[in-house]
This record gives C-alpha cells, sequence and structure tokens, in this order.
C-alpha cells in the first residue's frame, strides 16, 4: 500500500512497516495525545521546558499525537519521520 493508506492504518490502531524491513523486527506506530504532570516528567525534561523555576504539582504538559519506530535493534525512535523516499514507496503493509 501507499503511504496514505499507511497513515490511515496508523490512524486505525495499527503498526506499519516496509516491506524492505519485514524480519527485522522494525515497525511504526502512532501514539495517541496525552496530558502529563510535570511530576511524572524527567528532571531533564522539565529542565529544558521550564527552566529552573518551581512547578506546582498542578502544572501538566500536552503531548501531540506522534508516530514511534521500533528500530531493529530493539529501541524506539520517538517522533519518526518519513524521509521522502517512504513517502513515495508503495510497499507499506500492516503488522500481524
Amino acid at each position: 500500500m501507499d503511504f496514505g493508506k499507511a497513515l490511515e492504518a496508523l490512524k486505525a490502531g495499527n503498526k506499519v512497516c516496509r516491506s524492505g524491513w519485514n524480519g527485522k523486527g522494525m515497525f511504526i506506530y502512532m501514539q495517541s495525545g496525552s496530558v502529563v504532570p510535570v511530576v511524572n516528567m524527567k528532571h531533564e525534561v522539565t529542565k529544558h521546558l521550564f527552566g529552573q523555576r518551581m512547578l506546582g504539582c498542578d502544572v501538566t504538559v500536552e503531548i501531540k499525537p506522534h508516530i514511534d519506530m521500533k528500530a531493529a535493534d530493539g529501541t524506539i525512535t520517538v517522533g519518526w519521520n518519513p524521509s521522502q523516499v517512504d513517502m513515495f514507496a508503495e510497499d507499506w503493509q500492516v503488522v500481524m
């Protein structure tokens, strides 16, 4: 399938991959958005976002929906972006 159909599959909750990735355990998936209390975030993240300010426990951060990738080595890439080759490819498939 093409990338447009792959996006539709992601939005429907499926994992997808390119046929060239098949067998390597690689796939992409959509993460829904969420609202996270800053007290649940890593200190290094809140430091980048807010500096050294003291924050109340009711402060939250909205994380927008995004696509993540499980790589062949088992790591996760947060916020995966397709290359132009990926966007024009017609070898996308749903991972079962």
